[in-house]
């Protein structure tokens, strides 16, 4: 096991005090009708989502002023580029999810230096599981470590409805269509955990949306990919992604090529 990045190991317990207080804030929401408005026309936005972002940015902020800060919720500042490091959070992923009801909605807040994330928390009150890890210190849940599972003559995969369909032959009668889960952390989260084997993310993710699933998904032995084979950066200035891999082993290679050629 490997030292964390010098001051990360401080940052975690402030990352795990602020995402529990902010899960309790949206538990208060949470099948209580909140008030919605829609951002764009087509995503859901709610009054939960704006106070869990009011509540972080204060007391992440306040603790360390010296950070940049990169929300969903929070228009964006250019001047956190010049920050050595970044919080990148969402003050609940899958906020479709959570306003239907469905339980697995995350807060998920990351600490991000040159592009690579140094801490990483979700908390999912409604599933009564927080995540976390650091660099070279293995991924947790509840406090117990965690790790992907090693693939059966059976795979369970989340994503594209049509992905199956685009797999080598082989492989199509291995997998097997997962539950969908509208929280993209959280689906990460599971294979984190060893209850997911794979997924296949849609172009246009944010860095929010896997900042902290990332390094949790990476210190469970897994990985996330992008079509050429690489792991995403965060905080720069372009905050969204292209199509990404999700998963370990032979299937993610697989993956990574599927997806390789959808962005051909």
């Amino acid at each position: 096991m490997t030292a964390a990045p010098s001051g990360t190991i401080g940052d975690l317990p402030l990352l795990r005090d602020a995402a529990r207080e902010a899960g309790l804030i949206a538990m208060q929401y949470f099948g209580n009708s909140p008030q919605v408005w829609m951002k764009g026309g087509t995503s859901p936005v709610s009054e939960a989502d704006h106070a869990a972002d009011a509540y972080l940015r204060g007391t992440l902020l306040a603790a360390r002023p010296d950070y940049g800060w990169l929300s969903e919720e929070t228009v964006d500042d250019p001047a956190r580029l010049s920050a050595r490091r970044t919080f990148v959070v969402d003050p609940i992923d899958g906020t479709r999810g959570f306003l239907e009801g469905q339980r697995t909605w995350c807060v998920s807040v990351a600490v991000v230096e040159e592009g690579r994330t140094l801490a990483g928390v979700l908390e999912c009150p409604a599933m009564d599981e927080t995540y976390w890890a650091l660099p070279g210190q293995g991924a947790f849940r509840n406090g117990k470590r965690i790790g992907v599972r090693t693939l059966g003559d059976k795979a369970e995969i989340s994503g594209l409805k049509q992905l199956i369909d685009l797999m080598p032959a082989g492989w199509q009668k291995r997998l097997v269509r997962a539950p969908y889960s509208p929280s993209l952390a959280y689906r990460l989260a599971m294979i984190a955990n060893g209850t997911l084997d794979a997924t296949v993310v849609k172009p246009n993710a944010h860095d929010w949306d896997i900042a902290a699933a990332d390094l949790i998904l990476r210190e469970a032995g897994g990985q996330l990919l992008d079509p050429h084979g690489r792991a995403p950066l965060y905080a720069g200035e372009v905050t969204r992604h292209g199509a990404l891999a999700a998963g370990s082993g032979e299937l993610l290679a697989v993956l990574v090529d599927v997806i390789a050629g959808l962005d051909a």
